[in-house]
């Protein structure tokens, strides 16, 4: 900058991007199409946190180190005006300008018709589903539908709030296109990758899925009522009866097995991770240090202890969120066992007695060792949608509508426990959505669902699980989360999330 003053002052900033140069060849539309799975990825992790940690899965739970802040800030739901927990809409709009790109510039790429469209219908659904993400953190949001090609003034960039409904309009419209464009065809090969067998692109039945989410969020409170619950049904049950494609796995540790991942029948879309690519690295605070790893144990007596370290011998991280010792207690003693519990958690304990507890480590997610590099190598998918997903969404849309949810919540629980299950018995309204309830607390732990439930079923299931110490209908408000002072002081058209002032 010192040196190179004078040619400083020849340089002709560039205020355009050329979309002459992304469209040049079919290689460079790839380019563009792969770059918004990449840029998604990177959303991982807050699409984990936002469904995750306002529960009471993490609350005052348990743990060997001192507490995360960020996530405690979350299930204590302590937000206000100079506590937001994210800037800039956590930079989804950075993500949407990626997806509005190829939305926009596809038409007149050098590829077939039928490419064009399914890369664009696939656009339309995942553009769809980060205006629902926004919707249920924020309500009120900018619409930003075309992509930034112009850097001039910035108050150019200057958004005001668009109205939930209006929002919602928007989310109904891509999911209508995405359909359109997409087609009938479930399938998860691409023109670029036509050998592809893993499920990490977005396809019709995630658009479906994202349909019957949406749509029953709409009925319980946007005012749609049973027509939109119907069309859920509807959108729902057409990927259900698609038993070609989809189905629950036997076994319910194959879901998150990184060598299970081809053609993975449970899955409808997942965030994709591999070696040597980019590891699944939210889950850092669920784990441990390599202190404790040595120095804690797995299943004390009367049980056959292990050591940590000869179980998880390169996990390294941290233990600062935990459950509290009731909720493990919950999850760990039905009768019969459920037995998603353990592929998801282990419960750690002092090495001597009375072998305390001390926390869980988060499983679900760990990927696998491997002895050759001495690392352990996070390489499982994060699923955004599963069969799982669905039958539970359909049983939701089917009690809202007084019909039986039971059998889509028995397909569950015959998995979760085996032949000897307790069989759900169709129930009052109330009666059938706590069971739905309790199987997304189950059935979801670590995967970004629950608060998204909790909250689709209706604020009175909100309020029934939360500590009321940190949410109740006097600070109802606080169900959308506020924005940050800067972003009101850096854009004067943006307000303050009600309440919040």
């Amino acid at each position: 900058m010192a040196g190179c003053k004078k040619q400083l002052e020849e340089v002709k900033p560039e205020t355009t991007l050329d979309p002459t140069q992304v469209l040049a060849d079919p290689s460079s539309a790839f380019a563009l199409y792969n770059g918004v799975y990449n840029t998604f990825r990177g959303y991982q992790s807050t699409f984990f946190v936002l469904g995750e940690m306002r529960s009471e899965t993490w609350a005052n739970g348990l743990f060997t180190e001192s507490g995360d802040g960020g996530l405690t800030q979350f299930w204590m739901h302590n937000f206000n005006e100079a506590n937001a927990p994210y800037n800039n809409w956590a930079g989804f709009y950075g993500l949407l300008s990626r997806i509005n790109t190829v939305i926009k510039l596809f038409p007149q790429a050098p590829l077939t018709e039928a490419d064009k469209n399914r890369y664009r219908g696939e656009m339309f659904g995942m553009r769809a589903y980060v205006y629902y993400t926004m919707l249920r953190t924020w309500g009120a949001v900018p619409l930003a539908t075309e992509p930034l090609e112009k850097i001039g003034e910035l108050s150019a960039l200057y958004k005001h709030r668009t109205s939930a409904d209006s929002i919602m309009l928007q989310i109904r419209s891509d999911i209508d296109s995405s359909l359109a464009l997409i087609g009938p065809n479930v399938s998860y090969s691409t023109p670029s990758n036509p050998n592809n067998n893993k499920r990490v692109y977005w396809n019709r039945a995630a658009t479906l899925t994202l349909k019957g989410d949406a749509y029953i969020w709409a009925a319980t409170h946007m005012g749609g009522g049973s027509s939109d619950l119907q069309t859920a049904k509807t959108a729902l049950e057409e990927v259900k009866n698609n038993t070609a494609f989809f189905a629950l796995q036997n076994n319910f540790g194959d879901v998150f097995d990184p060598l299970k991942k081809n053609n993975n029948r449970e899955i409808i879309f997942a965030i994709n991770f591999e070696k040597d690519q980019a590891g699944l690295g939210s889950y850092g605070n669920f784990t441990v240090n390599s202190t404790q790893r040595a120095s804690l144990i797995f299943d004390p007596p009367p049980g056959a202890p292990v050591s940590i370290v000869s179980v998880y011998p390169y996990v390294s991280g941290a233990n600062r969120v935990g459950m509290t010792a009731d909720l493990i207690n919950t999850l760990t003693t039905s009768v019969p066992a459920d037995k998603r519990m353990a592929s998801t958690f282990r419960t750690m304990h002092n090495n001597s007695a009375p072998y305390a507890l001390r926390g869980i480590m988060l499983t679900k997610f760990l990927g696998r060792a491997d002895p050759i590099s001495s690392s352990q190598i996070y390489d499982s998918d994060f699923p955004v949608y599963r069969y799982a997903d669905v039958l539970l969404l359909l049983a939701e849309a089917k009690a809202k509508l007084n019909e039986d949810p039971s059998e889509e919540i028995n397909a569950i629980r015959l998995r979760a426990y085996g032949t000897g299950f307790l069989p759900m018995v169709n129930g009052s309204l109330t009666e059938n959505l706590d069971a739905i309830l309790e199987e997304y607390k189950r059935e979801f732990i670590g995967e970004g669902r629950y608060w998204w439930a909790m909250r689709r079923a209706g604020d009175s299931f909100v309020y029934a699980r939360v500590n009321p110490g940190f949410l109740d209908p006097s600070v109802a408000y606080k169900m959308l989360l506020p924005i940050t002072v800067s972003m009101l002081n850096s854009d004067p058209k943006l307000s303050q999330t009600p309440g919040y002032n």
